[in-house]
């Protein structure tokens, strides 16, 4: 289990702040990273854009050395102190193995992002660093009013005053107090990386899980390979993110999504919590990976609070 992990510095005004694109393709978003960029300036800090934020190579963000190259020199870089990931997608898997975390421990720094960086904030995590679950460049809509909540969280987590959040009830929550480190992040990824250096040991913590563009039984699936593989033996709790753009197949699945999961992990007694306001929706309140949380679930309400 990991036990004291590092947390990189809080941001300043002043700081720099990388924006590297580790997936996929950023076609026709240049308004959205010129949008980070602005944003960065108006918070008080620096950005630099990778060299190869906006390559080409098929689905990628450049080939699989070139982004690479602009994630690694970021996390050597000193005068870096966060790293923002410009979208996912998928890609960052298939640099893992190429990352050197050598400079990195000298000079920990905030890594941002979700979805396909969940591949990432694992890695960090078994490295021993917390990392930040929150929105990425391409989240940047035109009007930022449609995000300002995803952003004011954002700025409150990378500048040091996580916010403490109180979700709405639901009658499929399974009620419960638990504490633990937080973890997790797109099912697909926490899935994909079981077998591999970068599954997490669940042990003692508390998991977030959130998905897109899936089928309920492919979520259904995903849970009982995880399941017979050990993930939940010794769970503390769960917290249910956006389930965003279900897919719907010929043969339906029957129930709703939270009910999937209650079914799919109803031997186990930690609780489990809904309504989790992040994931692939506008509203993506930002997350400390790494960081030990309270977590408190009744039908009514829930709490999730940063120590």
């Amino acid at each position: 289990m990991t036990t004291d992990l590092i947390q990189p510095p809080y941001l300043k005004e002043g700081d720099t702040v990388a924006i590297v694109a580790p997936s996929g393709i950023l076609k026709n978003r240049e308004r959205e990273v010129q949008q980070a960029i602005d944003l960065l300036k108006s918070w008080g800090l620096h950005a630099v854009v990778g060299q190869h934020v906006f390559s080409k190579a098929n689905h990628f963000a450049g080939t699989d050395d070139e982004r690479c190259e602009d994630l690694q020199r970021a996390m050597d870089d000193p005068k870096i102190s966060a790293i923002w990931c410009a979208r996912g997608g998928y890609g960052t898997v298939r640099i893992l193995d190429k990352l050197d975390y050598t400079k990195f421990k000298d000079k920990p720094k905030w890594v941002i992002g979700y979805s396909d960086i969940t591949a990432l904030h694992n890695q960090l995590h078994n490295k021993g660093f917390e990392s930040l679950h929150a929105l990425m460049c391409v989240s940047l809509t035109k009007d930022l009013s449609e995000v300002q909540t995803s952003i004011d969280t954002f700025k409150s987590a990378l500048f040091g005053n996580p916010a403490n959040y109180t979700l709405k009830g639901s009658n499929y929550n399974r009620t419960g107090e638990a504490s633990g480190i937080l973890v997790g992040g797109n099912l697909t990824m926490l899935h994909t990386m079981l077998g591999s250096e970068e599954s997490i040991d669940t042990s003692g913590k508390i998991l977030f899980i959130e998905e897109i563009g899936e089928y309920k039984y492919h979520i259904d699936r995903m849970l009982q390979s995880m399941k017979r593989a050990g993930y939940f033996n010794n769970l503390k709790g769960l917290i249910v993110g956006d389930m965003t753009k279900l897919r719907k197949n010929t043969t339906l699945w029957g129930t709703s999504v939270e009910q999937l999961v209650l079914d799919a992990l109803s031997q186990y007694d930690f609780p489990i919590a809904f309504n989790m306001p992040a994931g692939h929706e506008n509203d993506n309140r930002a997350l400390i990976f790494g960081r030990t949380i309270q977590l408190e679930v009744n039908k009514t309400e829930s709490l999730v609070v940063f120590n």
